[in-house]
Formats: structure tokens, sequence, C-alpha cells
């Protein structure tokens, strides 16, 4: 065995000598990093490589196909069902009604039995703001007098009417405000489209990046792998020719087994994020995996926004995010209770005008009647609590909004935190990952001069393995603090393009 100073000698001359080509990279691009795993057997290694599978790629296949926001036109046909639903209460109403009555006059009994009516052709229509009306025509059956708006030798009548809330009911009334909370039902979908929307991209490039860091991983562990089953053959032949102790032999097995395990369950890992990636990407309505073949390298930093950037961003996403116009809509649904409540609180006072309805009264002459009528309820127990209870949703939808645009500023700041962190994780973990290949490399020299033993050699390789994995994490959490600040922003939240309303089809029995 050489002198210490020699070894060390050595050693530094090795370390020297040791090409910086692999090692040259800025940590934060993936080029150190080797291919992803090889694709399954039975794949076809002809032609081009395979194109990765970038986050553009992903988010689209996620606006494109996914069932959430594929099926999210339905929730535009809800609400226009509603609008119509609404309107229902307003549609005109054509009106057929004849009426007859049998009776023997007590002024003239000689006449006998009488059969006397009317036949009414009408239109009854309500408008939405309380007000009623009729017009039609009235044809006499019968012996009848029509004192007002008679024609036809008196045989027949114009008829009009009306019913007017002059208080309670006028412009503010249950059907009225039922129309005002359907009108909201297309921008409150809207809101839940970009929410979901939000939700899913965001879940869907967390999930990309998982997934593309759990095969960087699994590839880490099958070269150690290899390394450590190369070197299990060297020692056992060494073994075999005495210059090792057997005991080596048996660690370097040892250490072959760890390996397999810590391969297993990364690629168990892989599996399990492949699984849930799956879920974003949809292919004729089932859920489709990429192989690990487009697995990409990480792309570079980029620079963070700038405080100009970040204060307009902040300005956009308050606007922007669907959080904040949900509640902006549930406090305009909330008002429309709130004066609806208002509006029961007064006293009724209605007018109305219309004709005869009933025909005994029109056979002795009766034309129109014509009246006031006027409400004063005392305790108003009702009104009064419907009240209170909207007054009090009101106030809460104030602090909701406070709080929710809090949020949004928190969401936006803490996704700057999480990029400006995972940058200087990234500058770290790949400096610990350099210096602890410099050390797994001299310590296998330091093995092959017989300086040391297999031990020290699997620490420093297990050592360098978890350093490459903390620096493939930082990575990864760069990228979803990029994704996350997206998020925050309100950048996703808009109505996807498949967004549309489906066509309604009755059902077919």
């Amino acid at each position: 065995m050489p002198p210490p100073y020699i070894q060390y000698s050595m050693i530094v001359a090795f370390l020297l000598g040791l090409s910086g080509a692999a090692w040259s990279a800025s940590p934060e691009t993936g080029k150190p990093l080797p291919a992803p795993l090889a694709a399954p057997s039975g794949t076809q290694k002809t032609g081009l490589p395979p194109i990765p599978l970038s986050l553009d790629e992903v988010l689209s296949w996620v606006d494109r196909t996914h069932p959430l926001l594929q099926g999210a036109g339905t929730d535009k046909v809800v609400a226009r069902g509603r609008l119509l639903k609404a309107l229902g209460a307003f549609e005109p109403s054509l009106v057929n009604d004849m009426e007859i009555e049998r009776f023997i006059s007590s002024t003239n009994p000689a006449l006998g039995t009488q059969s006397v009516g009317f036949n009414d052709t009408f239109l009854d229509m309500r408008s939405p703001t309380g007000i009623r009306g009729m017009a039609g025509v009235r044809e006499a059956i019968g012996a009848a007098k029509i004192p007002d708006l008679g024609f036809s030798n008196s045989s027949r009548q114009v008829l009009l009417g009306a019913f007017v809330p002059l208080l309670r009911g006028l412009m503010v009334n249950p059907e009225n405000a039922e129309l005002q909370r359907s009108g909201l039902a297309d921008p409150r979908a809207d809101i839940q489209i970009a929410k979901t929307r939000q939700d899913l991209l965001l879940g869907g490039a967390t999930q990309y990046w998982d997934w593309v860091s759990a095969w960087k991983l699994a590839d880490v562990h099958k070269r150690a792998l290899k390394v450590a089953e190369d070197r299990m053959k060297q020692i056992e032949q060494r073994a075999k020719a005495g210059a090792v102790a057997p005991l080596d032999a048996v660690e370097a097995n040892q250490e072959v087994q760890r390996r397999k395990e810590g391969l297993a369950a990364a690629m168990r890992m892989v599996e399990q994020e492949q699984y849930k990636l799956s879920m974003y990407l949809w292919d004729h309505n089932v859920p489709a995996a990429p192989g690990g073949e487009r697995v990409p390298e990480f792309p570079k930093q980029i620079s963070l926004p700038s405080p100009e950037t970040v204060r307009a961003d902040k300005l956009n996403a308050r606007s922007a995010r669907p959080e904040v116009r949900e509640v902006d809509i549930e406090a305009k649904l909330n008002n429309i209770d709130l004066e609806l409540a208002k509006n029961n609180l007064l006293p009724s006072l209605d007018l109305e005008a219309s004709p005869s309805r009933t025909p005994e009264k029109f056979v002795l002459g009766l034309g129109y009647r014509f009246g006031a009528e006027l409400r004063v309820p005392f305790l108003q127990r009702r009104s009064t609590g419907e009240m209170l209870e909207a007054q009090g949703k009101a106030d809460r939808f104030v602090l909701i909004q406070k709080f929710r645009e809090q949020q949004v500023l928190v969401d936006v700041d803490n996704a700057l935190s999480a990029i400006e962190r995972a940058k200087e994780r990234i500058a770290a973990s790949f400096q610990s990952f350099q210096l602890a290949k410099t050390l797994e490399e001299g310590e296998r020299f330091r093995f092959s001069m017989g300086a040391t033993s297999v031990l020290f050699v699997n620490l420093r390789e297990r050592n360098s393995v978890d350093s490459e994995g903390q620096w493939i994490r930082a990575l990864a959490d760069y990228q979803k603090a990029l994704a996350l600040y997206q998020w925050a922003t309100g950048a996703w939240a808009k109505t996807p393009s498949t967004a549309i309303p489906v066509s309604y089809r009755p059902f077919d029995k």
C-alpha cells in the first residue's frame, strides 16, 4: 500500500482530472440528469424518438377532454332552463270560458225556466311589475243586459280588466324576484366552470410534475442498482480468487438487495403517479397514461416577476378569481331577497277593474266593477324576520368579500414565496449533489486502491442518490410553484372553448 500522502495526491489528481462536462450545466436545467427509463419491451424503437410530453400539452388535453369540463355546458343549459321557468310565470294565456245558468225569474214567472250566460274569449296577461290585465270579447247567451262597452246590438261586450298593486308587489314581488335570480344563474354557472377549470389545471400541472419527478427518481435508483450489481460481480470474482474477504461479497450482495427494494418502491411511486395523471388525461372517455419514454427534462428557471407585474397580477386576481366573483353573485342574490323582504313590510293597496264574472250578476245588468283595497298588517313578524335574516347575510357577505380579496393577495404572495424558496433549494441541492458525486468518486477511487471498504463506498453512493433525489424534488417543486402562481393570479379562470351549451333532446321511450 502506498504512503498516505501519495494516496491523497493521487486522489486530488484524480478529482482534478474528472470531466466537468457532466456537471457544468446550471442547477436549474435538468441536463445532468440521465435520460428517462427505457420504454417497456415490445415498444417499437425504430424511427424518430418520441416527443416529450409538455405541460402545455397536458393543460390543453385537460381543457379538451376532461369530463368535468367537457360537460360544463350542461351548467349553462340548467341556467337557461331556470330562466325559462321563471319567464313562464309571465306567459300570456288565451282563455275561453263559457258559463250558463238556468233559473226562473222572480219578477216574471210566466217566462218559465230560462238558460242565460256568456261565452268569454280573452287574453290574460301578467307583467313582472306586478300589474295584471285582460282583454277580450264576451258573447251573451240568452237575454242579457249589457250596460258597458257593448256592441253588435248589445249581444257582445268588450272585456277589459286590470289589477294594479300600488305599494306591496309593485316592481318587487316573488315572481319578479325569481326572474332576477334566474338572470344570475348564467354568470353563476360561468363562475362554477371557471372554478372547476382552475382546480383541474392546477391539479393537472401538479400531478404532471409529480409524474416527471417520479420517473427521474426511478431512473436514479435504476442506475444505482446497476452500479451495485457490477460491483457485486467484481467482488465475488475477487473473493473467489482470495483477493478480498468473503464478507465483502456478502455485503455487496446485501447492497444489491437494498437497492432492488429501493427501485421497486420507486417504480411503485411511478405507477401511482401515472395512475393519478391519467385521471387528467382522457382519450375516448377513458383515462390515458403516457409512457415513460415521453418524460421530458426539467425546463430552465425563469426570472421572478417584477414588483409592477406582481401588483398588476394582484389587482387582476381580485376581479378574476372565481372565489371573489362567487361571493359577489351570492351577495346579489341575497340583495334580491332583502328587497323582497322590505317590500313585504309595506301595506297592501290594490286597485282593480274587471267585468262581472258571474252569470247571474251579468244577466241582471252588472257590467264592470271597480275596487280599491287597503290592507295594513300590524305585527309583520314574518316579513321582519325575513328582512333581518337577509340583512344579516348581506353584512356577512361584506366581510366574506374582504376575506376573499385578502386571501387572493395572500395566495399570490405564497406562490411567489414558493418560487423563490424553490430556487434557493435548487441551488443548494445541486451544490450538495455535486459534492456528493465528488465524494462518491473519491471513495470509489480509494476503494480501488484498497484504502477503504465496500461499506464506505455504499454509504457514499447512498448519499449521492439521496442528494440527487433532493435536487429532483426541488426542480419539481419549483415548477409546481410556477403553476401555483398561475392559479393564484386567476390566469386559468376562464371558460374553456369546449364548454358550450348542449342541445336539448327529449328522452326517447
